[in-house]
């Protein structure tokens, strides 16, 4: 019964083989080490944030472990689109996955002129990353306010004609707007969610670990809380969702498909376990097989519907 399940979803006009795919920043590149990762079990792979010209990203440390997840402070280093292109694309390529690009910038035009170097490559999506917590402009300073957000989405529909994911901020006073005035831009998904604002002290200096005081959370004790937006996000736009927040096992990840997710990633489980992804997909077809469904599918939202 398991291997009969069908685990074929879509994310507007993107199908994929199935629902899971790593989160951007966890992965690399996207081609590293596939004999470590299992990347060929994924249903996509998406990349980590790309940016027009290439950036340095934060100074050291750039980790710091919590009792329940990840701090993280890594600033969106990467080497910019055409070094990308040059020396990372080719051999993403040869893994014949979905691959989609997180894009990021420090203004409207920064974000479409990424995705104008990469139109070229013919990925197969896009992910606008307007939440990173841990650059000085651009990210979740467009992710805060819906007009701002609509700006950037406006801006990378201009150049494409792909479909468009918005990675979303939990910092957002109203994430339901700003998710909203995103797909009235021309977006067609939203990820849910980026990382949490937090930060850990250094006892012995008596000073913050990160040189920017906070980093990003991620992981396990975010979990809830992603879990609760992307309940609310699904009921009030009843858009395509990719869930990201905390998801370790199938357990988990089903939980956010009940709740209105099609999609999940993984992110901060891959740091122990570079091949969760392969675990978590088998788990969903075990569930899918005990609650009698031939179609993973049909158990998106279905928590929304018992109410």
């Amino acid at each position: 019964m398991e291997d009969r399940i069908d685990l074929r979803v879509t994310l507007g006009a993107l199908a994929l083989p199935n629902p899971v795919m790593n989160a951007s920043g966890t992965f690399g590149y996207g081609h590293e080490w596939p004999e470590l990762t299992r990347s060929d079990c994924l249903g996509a792979i998406v990349t980590k944030t790309l940016t027009h010209e290439p950036r340095p990203g934060n100074p050291p440390p750039r980790l710091h472990e919590t009792p329940a997840g990840l701090l993280n402070s890594i600033g969106l280093e990467n080497v910019g689109v055409t070094a990308f292109v040059r020396e990372h694309l080719p051999a993403l390529r040869a893994q014949g996955r979905v691959m989609i690009a997180s894009i990021g910038g420090d203004t409207p035009e920064a974000y479409a002129a990424c995705v104008a170097g990469l139109e070229p490559e013919a990925l197969a999506a896009y992910e606008i990353n307007i939440s990173c917590p841990n650059i000085a402009c651009g990210g979740a300073a467009f992710g805060r306010d819906p007009r701002e957000a609509a700006r950037v989405v406006t801006a990378v529909r201009g150049v494409t004609g792909r479909p468009l994911f918005v990675k979303l901020t939990p910092i957002a006073a109203d994430p339901v707007a700003v998710g909203r005035a995103c797909l009235a831009a021309g977006a067609d998904a939203l990820t849910a969610m980026n990382t949490y604002r937090g930060m850990a002290i250094d006892v012995t200096r008596e000073r913050p670990v990160f040189a920017r005081g906070t980093a990003g959370l991620s992981g396990p004790a975010i979990r809830p809380l992603a879990l609760a937006r992307v309940w609310e996000l699904s009921r009030e736009l009843q858009c395509p969702i990719i869930a990201s927040g905390g998801i370790v096992t199938a357990h988990d990840a089903m939980e956010f498909l009940l709740a209105g997710a099609t999609a999940v990633q993984i992110g901060t489980a891959l740091f122990r376990d570079p091949a969760r992804a392969t675990g978590i997909l088998e788990g969903l077809r075990a569930i899918a097989a005990r609650k009698g469904v031939a179609r993973l599918a049909d158990l998106i939202g279905r928590a929304q519907r018992a109410e």
